[in-house]
């Protein structure tokens, strides 16, 4: 336990000041409040999920910690969303920075609102999935979980992902890092697709569910 919390701790601060860095700097001055909202709307709820996960379930929390993908296209996939972050936000510290183009504080708000409500959907999929992990794989004894929001659409992880990625544009500020950002819809994509042949293939009753469930991320459309 302590040296899960230890790694959870490590990673918890990488993350933030690595993030903290690649907004702050662009922007040339820590006065970039659209950048302290968003860290504030991404790491608070982050540390307190953390804190559950290490009572409720130490294992979902080790096993998302150590995440390595093995499927050459997923890989390709982290590679093009990391790409994806980074000119996101620097993009949008340099918008602040020369004050380009800006989304109205209206906006910014209703977008952290937004964020949050993406956010507590994520975390109501960890409960309802213990399968759930960051890499496309099928786990030892794992079975199709098809109540709640997987009897929805296939994938609610990524129906919270998208919302969360949507706002970050609009929180930061930047409608050309919201721009930016829409990438991730044919990224996810390409993720679906393949993670799906993965499940069909060693997951069963998988097809079945599929068959079930018509929607993968947005019902009615997507």
């Amino acid at each position: 336990m302590k040296n899960l919390c230890l790694k959870a701790l490590l990673k918890f601060l990488i993350g933030l000041l690595g993030c903290a860095a690649i907004l702050f700097l662009p922007a040339g001055t820590f006065g970039y409040l659209n950048g302290w909202l968003f860290i504030a709307v991404l790491f608070v709820p982050m540390f307190i999920a953390g804190i559950i996960l290490i009572f409720k379930n130490p294992e979902l929390l080790e096993k998302r910690l150590n995440a390595k993908e093995e499927e050459n296209e997923q890989k390709a996939v982290v590679v093009l969303s990391a790409v994806m972050f980074l000119a996101a936000f620097i993009v949008a510290g340099l918008t602040f920075r020369f004050k380009w183009i800006a989304f109205p504080d209206w906006a910014v708000w209703a977008a952290a609102v937004v964020f949050l409500a993406a956010y507590a959907m994520y975390a109501e999929v960890m409960r309802e999935n213990t399968y759930l992990s960051r890499t496309v794989e099928v786990q030892q004894n794992q079975k199709v979980i098809d109540t709640g929001l997987y009897g929805i659409v296939r994938h609610p992880m990524y129906s919270a992902t998208l919302f969360l990625f949507l706002a970050m544009g609009v929180i930061l500020g930047s409608p050309i890092s919201f721009a930016i950002l829409l990438l991730y819809i044919p990224i996810i994509a390409v993720r679906i697709k393949n993670e799906e042949q993965v499940l069909e293939e060693g997951l069963q009753g998988y097809t079945e569910y599929k068959q079930r469930v018509k929607y993968k991320v947005i019902p009615f459309i997507w």
